[in-house]
């Protein structure tokens, strides 16, 4: 398993303080991809772009599959630049991923007038995996949850993390994920504005 897979579950886990976006835990799963290469030294980082350093050897096929996707012509691709590149509706794609795997269950809301599903975690290894890991309010998975709005006990979602590399791809998601928030509420203002046009008001 890997931090995206993590974050992933804990996301389905817990109840955050205000719905998650599809966005912003999209960002988080970007940057948690690119710790996961970090930790393994696929990429280094110079300053704040990602310098591929060896092949990776991993069974994960979607962290194999950003490190495919890596840039590998100078001068490289900034975290930030691969986050919104790497993060269109990844969400979607780890959901469907885990689905497939059987660690994601459709379950119906027959109360629902129409029906409808909701996905639901199954109890699994990967599950027990992901709440270790939460329980040990490990720093990384803390500042990323923190992120898409899930608070753990850390006081500081970056206090904890020593490593400078990873407090860079920390920094740039937070970053990407304000930056999403002020383009959603830009543009409601806009829509706002254009309905109050044509009530005439």
């Amino acid at each position: 398993m890997t931090t995206a897979r993590d974050l992933f579950i804990i996301t389905m886990d817990k109840e955050p303080e205000r719905s998650v976006g599809q966005g912003d835990l999209s960002l988080a799963l970007a940057g948690a991809e690119v710790i996961d290469l970090l930790a393994g030294e696929v990429i280094t980082l110079d300053g704040d772009r990602m310098t591929p350093a060896r092949q990776p050897a991993t069974d994960d096929r979607l962290l194999g599959e950003a490190a495919s996707s890596l840039v590998r012509q100078v001068p490289y691709e900034r975290v930030e630049d691969w986050l919104w590149r790497r993060g269109r509706d990844l969400a979607k794609a780890y959901q469907a991923d885990l689905e497939q795997a059987g660690q994601l269950t459709r379950q119906r809301r027959s109360r629902l007038p129409f029906g409808g599903e909701r996905m639901e975690l199954v109890d699994s290894p990967a599950r027990s995996r992901a709440m270790h890991r939460w329980a040990a309010d490990e720093p990384v998975l803390a500042a990323l949850a923190e992120v898409v709005g899930i608070p753990s006990e850390q006081t500081d979602d970056t206090s904890s993390v020593e490593d400078e590399a990873v407090t860079t791809v920390l920094v740039a998601v937070h970053d990407a994920v304000m930056e999403l928030e002020a383009v959603r509420q830009r543009r409601a203002i806009e829509n706002a504005a254009f309905a109050n046009i044509w009530r005439g008001a």
